[in-house]
């Protein structure tokens, strides 16, 4: 299964990977390793400038009217050359709750500028507790003096070392692992009460670990309704995953490339390694893992847009789990392939292996998505329908 793209897709595809290609070099990313913000401020600026920011979202809300297969054309494009700018957590997820869930004020404020790249956002809605578990959030939101006061601990925020500000989720009702009861509120990163410990990722990002202290909120933090956030933001780590995966299908494309590159030009006992019956085989099965990946993304990512939450579900975790068992096969075999330097940090492959392994973790891992397939199939089979 492929995308038919549409001349503009083609267009979107073609100037991301050219761009990437020629001045998002492995030595640039290496340098930009080291920099305090991980990512560089006037690269963010030339992805708003080349309208990538915009891309996934509906002309209402100032985007190029695009949609999911968008998102995963720039996710693909990332993965290939490695990108450290924080596409995924600021666009896809806080871009994906604004274009749903916010007012007209909401998205001129926040919206509006991180697609003129102005600005960063990050998702803090994972808890020490909680896994991956959506719904266990013991963060509170009280109301207080006509708006809210926010007290919690929030794990594992994405892109937040850096962010410009942060979508909070927090409970406002409900027991611990209610789906009622939770709400989302916009935070600037300065606001008082907020404690920010950042550090940086295995893969070369940056997360960052968020306590709030009686954090004051106007009535205008709130994004979308009150209690009600639980269905907006499982679609939206839905659209996050598939992304991923996406992401993922990027970098073991570049990754067999380099591994096919390096066997049919390493000498050893006279002839290329690649003349190895062995090796061929091997190497067929990772172009096989790579296909198969790239097909359950592009049904994942149709998935995305219908209004079945169960189909939804299913598509997307069986794709994260091909992406997961995929991307370890083809990691591992690159490495073994590339020998003693496929682990050093000069060569290229070292770090696609680590971003595929921090992907495989990243909205639940293989055996979370198994076991929520399963589950899944079971409501599907139980309410009469094929599984």
């Amino acid at each position: 299964m492929t995308w038919t793209l549409t001349p503009e897709q083609s267009m979107l595809r073609d100037s991301a990977e050219r761009y990437f290609r020629e001045h998002y070099t492995f030595e640039k990313r290496r340098a930009a390793l080291g920099a305090a913000t991980g990512a560089a401020d006037k690269a963010w600026q030339q992805f708003a400038g080349f309208g990538w920011l915009a891309a996934p979202f509906a002309e209402a809300d100032g985007g190029i009217g695009g949609g999911p297969v968008e998102a995963a054309i720039m996710m693909e494009a990332i993965g290939r050359s490695l990108v450290l700018e924080p596409y995924l957590p600021s666009v896809i997820l806080c871009g994906g709750l604004l274009a749903a869930l916010g007012s007209d004020t909401q998205k001129r404020d926040w919206l509006q500028p991180l697609q003129e790249g102005t600005s960063t956002l990050a998702l803090a809605f994972a808890e020490p507790q909680s896994r991956y578990d959506l719904h266990d959030c013991v963060s509170t939101a009280q109301a207080h003096d006509g708006g809210y006061l926010l007290n919690g601990h929030k794990a594992v925020v994405l892109g937040g070392a850096n962010a410009s500000g942060y979508i909070v989720l927090a409970r406002t009702r409900g027991e611990r692992r209610s789906a009622d009861g939770l709400s989302l509120f916009l935070l600037p990163r300065g606001a008082e009460g907020i404690g920010m410990i950042p550090y940086p990722t295995i893969d070369g990002s940056n997360a960052c670990e968020l306590r709030l202290e009686n954090v004051r909120a106007g009535h205008g933090a709130l994004l979308g309704n009150l209690h009600a956030a639980a269905d907006a933001l499982e679609k939206v780590i839905d659209a996050g995953a598939a992304a991923i995966a996406a992401e993922a299908v990027g970098a073991m494309a570049a990754l067999l490339d380099l591994t096919l590159d390096y066997v049919r030009t390493r000498q050893q006992f006279g002839r290329p390694l690649g003349a190895n019956q062995a090796l061929q085989h091997r190497l067929v099965d990772m172009h096989i893992a790579l296909e198969e990946t790239r097909a359950l993304v592009t049904h994942a990512t149709g998935s995305l847009e219908t209004g079945d939450a169960v189909s939804r579900g299913k598509a997307v975790s069986a794709a994260k789990i091909q992406a997961g068992k995929a991307g370890r096969l083809i990691g591992q075999e690159a490495v073994q392939m590339h020998g003693a330097m496929g682990v050093t940090d000069e060569s290229p492959v070292s770090h696609y292996f680590k971003r595929l392994t921090a992907i495989d973790v990243c909205f639940g891992n293989v055996s979370w998505h198994e076991q929520r397939f399963a589950r899944l199939a079971l409501d599907t089979e139980a309410a009469g329908q094929p599984a």
